[in-house]
């Protein structure tokens, strides 16, 4: 499917493509056309088989990185459109970063950021929609950064109550952190199941060229409730103070992704 279009996408159709299973990209930072793709080879990252290495959960515990979210979202985005060593060339022009930026307004849009004191480092950003997930692209400029925000998103979609986590296409790095590869039609089974739910449904029946509105509330999955368990894992560390018990945030994050009950 080969669509050019060279302004941005209006929310309702963007969000209807997803809840289809197709997403835009663009042949290059400087040109103005989109394109729609579907693959027929699908990666998810299923959240109860992420592979948190033992390096990985030493950076968490350690808290190498702070980490936040929703806090920098136009900053993740160029920064995953900048070149980068081994990527010379991006798919993420102007009109679809326009795009995100309208998606993240509406609350669909979201990015996880590492930093360095106050320096940007790492990070993600994605499509959520209903029970999915869709991610986009990330970035690292220190070691370990962009496996630290995906491991804090994969904690935050699984206390959220989210089931999927699509990565469009497989690569070496997904597949080492537990990404697997489906048909197209097996992914879609599942994408339906994620997305049909009051209002959301329609999104999917109404196609990309339909603009079909995709409700924010209904349906929709709680983004933000790791951020309550955060909060009371502070109060418990501010307890446990006295007896020299520390709780970092990474410790939480660790726990909840080798707790697979």
């Amino acid at each position: 499917m080969n669509e050019p279009s060279p302004e941005p996408i209006a929310p309702e159709r963007l969000l209807s493509a997803y809840a289809s299973g197709i997403f835009p990209m663009a042949d290059s930072r400087e040109t103005s056309e989109i394109y729609w793709v579907e693959p027929q080879q699908r990666a998810i990252l299923p959240l109860d088989a992420f592979h948190l290495s033992k390096s990985l959960a030493k950076a968490l515990r350690q808290g190498r990185f702070r980490v936040t979210t929703d806090t920098a979202f136009a900053e993740v985005v160029r920064a995953c459109a900048a070149p980068s060593d081994g990527r010379e060339g991006t798919w993420i022009n102007a009109p679809i970063e326009a795009s995100y930026a309208a998606l993240f307004a509406r609350g669909h849009a979201h990015s996880v950021e590492c930093w360095d004191s106050d320096t940007l480092v790492g990070g993600l950003y994605g499509v959520s929609l209903g029970h999915a997930f869709f991610g986009e692209s990330m970035f690292s400029r220190q070691r370990d950064a962009s496996k630290v925000a995906l491991a804090w998103l994969v904690a935050r979609l699984r206390v959220g109550g989210f089931t999927l986590l699509d990565c469009q296409f497989q690569t070496e790095h997904l597949a080492s952190l537990g990404a697997q590869e489906m048909k197209q039609a097996d992914y879609l089974k599942l994408l339906y199941r994620a997305v049909s739910t009051a209002g959301v449904a329609a999104a999917a029946g109404g196609g990309v060229g339909a603009g079909a509105a995709a409700s924010p509330e209904a349906g929709a999955d709680d983004w933000g409730a790791l951020d309550v368990v955060l909060a009371g894992a502070r109060g418990v560390a501010g307890a446990a103070a006295v007896s020299g018990t520390a709780i970092s945030p990474g410790h939480v994050i660790v726990q909840l992704l080798t707790n697979t009950s």
